[in-house]
């Protein structure tokens, strides 16, 4: 007997729902609040434009437009997707709601700065840097004393710009979490293992952030050279601080 593979049925992609210019006018402008809102989505420069019917989050580089995200009017509702393969589905909801749950990522689907983006929200200046306290590589907020994540850290304690936290992209696309291995007592290195795990097992790799003539950062590091912050920065120091790609 001959068997035959059966393909799951691909799902319909679902109908694009026509608005009118005065609801796509108001859903822009709704979005771009949301977007000025979000520490996190304001510092990267995204801005909402609207493309046959669609609306892309997006942000201008000297390549040209870089979509971080889609939302299509569906039925009663919008969809929010990302871009990978093909575009998956996010969520659903109003524009405050989708634009919320992109500032909110936590997983690395956007950018991975959703604790981050929390932490500025609540703070009373712009930006503002709060302080932490650190025992051994153990972090704290010194007022609150909860467990800041790893993003947190490197933006509040160490003084890493946004747009350097969010790095490497890719790690965080993976879903790799971050942890900090060692930092430096002048505050200058700090080595970061990225993990993931599946059913398929670990996956991970390690980044140095560094500050070097005053500007903060990312390279990511050949897992033999990536023991400690010496061995990194030696390796780095050969290949005149060229990261490793992979």
């Amino acid at each position: 007997m001959q068997w035959r593979h059966r393909w799951p049925e691909r799902m319909p992609r679902p109908k694009v729902r026509a608005l009118s210019a005065d609801v796509q006018k108001r859903l822009l402008a709704e979005m771009s609040r949301e977007i000025g809102r979000s520490p996190v989505l304001s510092s990267f420069g995204l801005h909402s434009r609207c493309l046959r019917g669609r609306f892309y989050i997006e942000r201008t580089t000297p390549e040209g437009n870089e979509v971080w995200g889609r939302i299509t009017p569906v039925a009663d509702d919008l969809l929010l997707e990302v871009e990978g393969r093909s575009w998956r589905e996010v969520a659903r909801g109003g524009a405050k709601e989708l634009i919320k749950a992109m500032a909110s990522d936590t997983r690395g689907t956007f950018h991975g700065l959703g604790a981050l983006d929390c932490s500025l929200r609540t703070s009373k200046a712009k930006n503002a840097r709060l302080p932490m306290t650190v025992d051994g590589i153990e972090f704290r907020y010194a007022d609150s004393k909860e467990t800041p994540t790893t993003q947190e850290v490197l933006f509040h304690y160490f003084g890493l710009p946004i747009e350097v936290v969010a790095q490497p992209r890719r790690w965080y696309a993976y879903h790799r979490t971050p942890c900090i291995e060692e930092f430096s007592e002048d505050r200058t290195r700090v080595l970061v293992s990225f993990m993931a795990s599946s059913i398929d097992g670990s996956f991970g790799g390690t980044c140095l952030y560094a500050l070097r003539d005053g500007s903060w950062n990312a390279f990511t590091i050949k897992p033999s050279e990536s023991d400690n912050i010496t061995a990194a920065e030696t390796w780095l120091r050969k290949r005149k601080w060229e990261a490793w790609n992979h």
